[in-house]
This record gives C-alpha cells, structure tokens and sequence, in this order.
C-alpha cells in the first residue's frame, strides 16, 4: 500500500510493520535472461541423497540467480538504505519549513477562525497538514514510490492509477489520522500529567482497531479480494491450517498485480475478519510446493501469536517513545515555541514537531525494531517448514524474494537494514530442515 509523507505515513509504517507480517515473496517481471526464472528447479544437490550437504544445497540453489539479476537486486535493496536517510532529512525539513515559516500555526489560526468547537478545530487542523505535507513530500515520493519501481521492473501501473492509489491513500490517512489526532489532543489537554502513558494506551489501542478492520474494509479500496476456488490451490492450504488450529474456511485471492510484481501472501485480521489470502502473483508465479511453504509461513505468524507479541513489544516502545517525546516537546517550546507560535503541547500546531521526534525516535531505533522482527520471521519460518514439509518450495521463494532483496548480505547489513532473515539464510535453514529430516527418514525405527 503506498501511503503519503507526514504522520499518515509513520502511522501506516507502525501499523504494517506490527501487524502485518507477512511474507512478500518475488517479483514477477517478465521472463528474461537477467531475470530470476518463474520455475525454480531443484538443484542435483539439493536432491536427497546418502551424502546431502546443506551447505553444498545451499550453494547450489544460489547458484541458480543469474549474476545479472543478483546485481540488479542488490542494488535495488542497497540503494533504499540511502533513501531512508533521505527521507528522514526530506521528512525533517518539511517540518522545520512548517514550523519556521509559521505554516503550522497559521493553518491553526484558520481552523480556530472557522469553529471554536476543540474537536473540530483539530479536524480542520489535520486536513490542512495532511494536503500541505503530501504536496511537499509528492517528489520524493513519486521518484521512491513510482519511478523507482518502475526502474527495478517492480511496479506495473500508469502514472494515472497510481496518483488515483496516492489519492486514495490520502483520503484513508484524513479519516484515521483524524480520529487518532482527536483522540491523542483531547488526551493531552485533559491528562497534562499523565498524557505520554495513555496516549502510549490510545496509539496501541488503534492499531488494533486498523488492523481488524484492514483486511475487510481497507484493503478492497485499492484492490479486487475475491474467494479462491481452486482445490488443488485451497485444499493443501486449508488442511494445513486444520491441522494446525487455524479457524479458516476459505482462502481468498487479491489483484495485486495491478500495482505490483510482487508475491506476497498473508494471514491477517482478527476473529471474524481473519483472513488467509494470496495475491495473483503467487498464485500465476510460485509453485505449489513454493505456495504451500510461504502459507505456512503465514500460519506460523497466528499460531505462534506474533500479532499479540506485536501489540505488547510494540506497546512498550511507543510508551518509551512517549516518554521522551514528552521530555523533547518541553524542551524545545521552550527554546523555540514561541518564535513558532506553539502555545503549548495541546495546541494543534505542534504536529510537525511531534512527527519530526517520532520519525527520529524509530529511525534510530530501527535495528532494534528490524532485529526483533526479523526474529519472529525466523520463527514463523521454521514453523512453516514444520507445517508444510517443503522445504523446497521455501527455497524457491527466498530465491523469488532475492529480486527485490540483497540475498548474502554482510552480518552488521543484516543487524540493521533486514526485517526478514536473508534469503541465503533463509535458504540455508530449508536445506538444514530437510537434512535433519532425511535423517530421521533414514533411521531404523526403534523397538
């Protein structure tokens, strides 16, 4: 989903990046002699045999990604560690203009002339902030978002259903955003004390709310979900989630390859909205062992409770977040608030500078952030081997994922930029799985 710069884009990072934890698989460009084939083949030696090695599989299945497709990919991945740092600085300036040039609190002053109802007044606010900070923000955002995916053959829209998604998505952070800013001012003003813990309470509490409606009432404003009904696609699906405690009677299919070449698939929602979906390009692209494994991937991730994991590990860092953010708001107002106008912390101005500390707070805690998700990815990965049995098929999909990620990445490359375990690990896990297992095969049973 492409989100607009400003606080609806750090809330959709937040909320995706808790809850959403799925497993994005391949690019599906077309078919040439640079590009990492559809059909993965299971190498001589990654065949089982007396002498399996995991790392000799290992090795083998890397050996398949063309050199010219790995150099494509790494310099994919490598050149979004720079545009993190650009979109920080470029995030940062726009606040400062917004705050030094007193556009905050003009935009303020409107919203006060218009009604002197407190709610409506951050409502009007937000609106102002939302459009100013896209306008600002839509060129870095339309070279990262468009015409930096088109580059890497990862985006398969026309500029016009493109900026339609961008408009769209604008509209979804108007409405969340102005609910969420309602609610976190009104705290503020009436908690001055003990604003930063339960506005920390409020903020999780919210995620939890966009992530049960996402699936059911979001994600079909930007794409066709529809039930899958083949049942040689569903059958091994839904039997693997029988098996292993997962209340779903159906699978459902998304339209994904209108925006994207991206594989990805995903076990989201909660209770009567949970959902088990595919997108298009897993469905045309991976095999059906490749399907099974990354299925059972995202069944891993609601067996072993991460969402809730997530919530928790999450609800820590935003009330530590909270915390400092209030030591840095009283600090800065008084050095600079009122050369910016800010009356105080209650005073809708002081947004830009509320969304400048928090995109700083998370972007120095992000190999933190990165190392514990990137855990429970490993633990979903394993547990995906176990309920699948294809290891196989979940090296073919870390080879798929290697079009668009950096396969062999360096140990403190990893520890920072990765939110998933590197594809060669993630590889070299399969062949380990599938090695124990043969042996276990192998082995007389005991008396």
């Amino acid at each position: 989903m492409m989100v607009q710069r400003g606080l609806g884009w750090s809330v959709a990072i937040i909320i995706f990046s808790c809850l959403a934890l799925a497993l994005p698989a391949a690019a599906a460009g077309a078919e040439s002699p640079t590009a990492i084939p559809s059909v993965i083949p299971i190498p001589p030696e990654a065949q089982p045999s007396a002498n399996f090695s995991a790392e000799a599989a290992t090795n083998a299945y890397m050996a398949l990604i063309p050199p010219e497709a790995k150099a494509r990919s790494d310099a994919y991945f490598e050149g979004g560690y720079w545009l993190r740092l650009w979109d920080i600085l470029y995030g940062a300036a726009v606040a400062l203009v917004l705050l030094n040039l007193r556009w905050s609190a003009a935009m303020r002053n409107l919203s006060e002339r218009i009604t002197r109802f407190k709610p409506l007044q951050t409502i009007l606010y937000w609106t102002q902030y939302v459009v100013v900070t896209f306008i600002l923000g839509f060129p870095l955002g339309v070279y990262d978002d468009y015409f930096r995916e088109h580059k890497y053959g990862l985006a398969t829209q026309t500029f016009g259903p493109w900026m339609t998604d961008q408009l769209k998505d604008m509209g979804i952070g108007l409405v969340l955003g102005a609910i969420i800013t309602v609610i976190l001012f009104g705290v503020v003003r009436r908690l001055q004390r003990s604003w930063w813990i339960w506005g920390s309470v409020v903020t999780v509490l919210f995620i939890i709310f966009v992530s049960l409606i996402a699936p059911v009432y979001l994600v079909p404003i930007f794409n066709k979900v529809t039930l899958l009904n083949d049942p040689k696609i569903t059958d091994p699906i839904l039997s693997m989630a029988r098996a292993n405690g997962i209340p779903a009677g159906d699978v459902y299919q998304i339209d994904a390859s209108k925006q994207t070449t991206r594989m990805s698939a995903n076990v989201s929602g909660f209770g009567h909205t949970m959902r088990i979906t595919l997108n298009d390009n897993l469905l045309r692209r991976g095999s059906p062992e490749e399907i099974e494994s990354v299925m059972g991937h995202e069944m891993g991730h609601y067996v072993l409770d991460h969402v809730y994991g997530g919530i928790l590990f999450f609800g820590v860092v935003f009330v530590v977040g909270f915390a400092l953010l209030r030591w840095a708001l009283d600090w800065s107002l008084r050095r600079w608030g009122e050369k910016w106008q800010i009356r105080g912390i209650g005073d809708t101005a002081v947004l830009p500078l509320v969304v400048l500390m928090a995109s700083i707070f998370f972007f120095v805690l992000t190999p933190v952030l990165n190392t514990y998700i990137r855990t429970i990815e490993h633990e979903a990965d394993i547990f995906g081997l176990n309920a699948s049995r294809q290891p196989d098929g979940f090296a073919q999909a870390a080879i798929h994922l290697g079009e668009y990620r950096k396969m062999s990445p360096g140990p403190i490359e990893e520890w920072i930029f990765y939110d998933h375990p590197s594809g060669r690990r993630r590889i070299h896990d399969s062949m380990t799985w599938k090695a124990e297992n043969l042996k276990l095969m192998s082995s007389p049973a005991p008396h």
